[in-house]
């Protein structure tokens, strides 16, 4: 075979390579995107998808078992060096307004690298006094889509998703959400 011949197979086996891969890519995207991730109204706002977590006794508790109030939902692990840089913020704030915004600080519990144990024990160790709840079949995280954490999404008493934020956030920022939720 001669130069040209090879150069223009190596090329058509390359362009052929990307194509596969773009549906590849494609047609996992499509097969794992997350059910029931969001869900608008008429006026295009966004409902909060339920979910069931467990509390430290191992009861269900739902999302909407707190419709009516206005919800600071974030999700962490004691292993995530972000999550636990913003919790003490997270433990300040609730302590100001528990008493109006629900706080479920929701531990993504996969059985192996964040359990039930390891995530209490890490709360108890630093005297943190919000509610946590264990995700202990990930069905938070999968209505969710959670990529990431930490991650917070604000929901309004409506059961409205009203902002969210990935990654570490400080006193000011929580304050400023809460305050979009808690009118």
């Amino acid at each position: 075979m001669n130069s040209k011949l090879k150069i223009i197979i190596a090329i058509a086996a390359f362009v052929l390579f990307i194509g596969g891969a773009y549906l590849a890519y494609n047609a996992l995207i499509e097969k794992n995107k997350p059910d029931d991730v969001i869900a608008e109204t008429s006026d295009d706002r966004i409902v909060a998808p339920d979910f069931t977590v467990y509390d430290a006794q191992g009861n269900e508790v739902k999302l909407s078992d707190f419709l009516g109030k206005p919800v600071v939902l974030n999700f962490w692990a004691s292993w995530c060096p972000p999550c636990k840089s913003e919790m003490p913020h997270f433990n300040d704030i609730y302590a100001e307004v528990k008493n109006d915004v629900v706080f479920m600080m929701v531990d993504l519990t996969d059985g192996s690298r964040e359990t039930q144990e390891r995530g209490q024990a890490y709360v108890d160790e630093q005297g943190f006094t919000f509610p946590i709840y264990f995700d202990l079949k990930l069905d938070a995280a999968d209505k969710y889509g959670i990529a990431s954490i930490p991650t917070t999404i604000f929901i309004d008493a409506e059961g409205f998703a009203v902002t969210g934020y990935q990654g570490a956030i400080d006193s000011d920022t929580l304050k400023a959400a809460i305050d979009l939720i808690a009118k």
